[in-house]
């Protein structure tokens, strides 16, 4: 598919939709399941390409593991292939993820004693994995790296004789991921927990067979909150969600409710999302340390509304699917927001009109498309390569159409 015009001729959106499992707990707990012989029936699971690219691997007994766009996967199977004795893997990915820079977790595996070897380009993968027994349990790592990488050594922690300990220097980054790790390690049967800066796992040998239902998606839901906020009017019914949520992104509750006059009802698992009548948005700035994947919504909402906006903790999306900033900064300039960035902020400083039909590029990067198209409610526009979206919400055009957003290929 080359591209696809999306438009959207009433202003007025309603229906319901189904969002499919999140895709940070999902590959959590199909880590947690791998590493004690799958003791846990997985519910709700999430279709996003990178959810089923780690399930393949997890599965693969082939000696290269090709993990494509897969982030989330490169960092959790770099720790799990660590430990797994006896085994030797070759752990790859697709060009981009060959520039997005992997060394702050192997230094921190190699100091427990991990054997991983750079087989092309120093900090990078991919990598040279030859599994072992890792017996040391304190690692240190400066706390606004990836949460990730952070996240990547906990779950492997209880697996290593005398558990682990991992101590944190400094303002941790997007700490809900960190919480959600522990919280999901707990329920499962782990024992984990955090004290400020120490993250402390303790050794298990196993855990009891249980189900869990995996939660659906709250970054996938920011999409529907920008369409609502963006409309005259909004009754959007969206299942699967819980009112005490894992997800730091459930901050999108507040987030919409104060700034975008977008009100969220709960009942029975299910979200309501309804425009308040007669609410004017107004300039603000918010950090977003903790909610980076909502950084590039937020943005587009403020492009549709024409609300000035100062966006900072961002430093992580240097180092996502693309340089989610630069990216930002040149797209939103089609839809007629002119905008600063520094290397961990990004400012709306005032508006122009938008191009007549705005041809939005998406540079390989899921959330660029899903976060543009919500402007659809503004006026059309193209959005290019549009089949990205199968990284974490491969039924995302469907839904939109669902409520109203039309799209014709092209």
């Amino acid at each position: 598919m080359g591209s696809l015009v999306l438009n959207n001729n009433k202003k007025d959106i309603s229906g319901e939709i189904s969002i499919s499992g999140s895709k940070s707990e999902n590959n959590r707990l199909l880590i947690l399941n791998a590493l004690f012989g799958n003791p846990i029936q997985l519910k709700n699971l999430s279709n996003s390409e990178d959810s089923e690219l780690l399930q393949k691997a997890l599965k693969s007994t082939s000696e290269t593991i090709d993990i494509h766009h897969a982030g989330t996967a490169m960092r959790f199977l770099t720790a799990f292939y660590s430990i797994q004795e006896g085994k030797e893997v070759l752990l790859t990915g697709s060009e981009r993820m060959k520039e997005r820079p992997i060394g702050v977790l192997v230094e921190a595996l190699r100091s427990l004693g991990a054997d991983i070897y750079f087989v092309e380009k120093e900090g990078f993968p991919p990598l040279k994995i030859v599994g072992k027994k890792l017996e040391k349990d304190f690692v240190e790592l400066n706390a606004n790296v990836s949460s990730q990488f952070i996240t990547a050594l906990m779950l492997i922690a209880p697996k290593l004789s005398n558990g682990l300990k991992i101590k944190l220097n400094g303002k941790i980054t997007s700490l809900p991921y960190l919480e959600m790790t522990i919280q999901m390690m707990n329920q499962v049967g782990l024992k984990a927990e955090r004290i400020e800066n120490e993250i402390q796992i303790y050794p298990v040998e196993n855990i009891k067979n249980q189900e869990f239902t995996v939660e659906s998606d709250w970054s996938s839901v920011s999409y529907f909150y920008s369409i609502a906020a963006l409309s005259n009017s909004a009754d959007l019914k969206i299942n699967s969600f819980k009112t005490e949520s894992l997800q730091g992104d459930a901050k999108l509750i507040e987030i919409y409710r104060n700034h975008f006059g977008v009100a969220t009802d709960f009942s029975q698992n299910q979200i309501r999302l309804k425009k308040i009548e007669k609410f004017n948005p107004e300039h603000f700035e918010i950090n977003l340390n903790d909610t980076p994947d909502i950084a590039q919504t937020i943005a587009v909402t403020c492009a549709g509304l024409k609300v000035k906006c100062k966006l900072t903790g961002l430093e992580t999306l240097k180092v996502k699917e693309t340089d989610r900033l630069v990216a930002l900064q040149n797209e939103l300039f089609k839809i007629g927001a002119v905008t600063e960035i520094t290397e961990n902020s990004l400012e709306i400083i005032y508006f122009i009109p938008p191009e007549k039909l705005p041809k939005i590029k998406t540079y390989n990067d899921h959330r660029m498309a899903m976060s543009f198209a919500a402007f659809a409610m503004v006026q059309n526009l193209e959005i290019e390569n549009p089949e990205v979206v199968v990284k974490s919400y491969p039924d995302f055009w469907k839904d939109i159409e669902k409520i109203g957003i039309t799209s014709i290929a092209k």
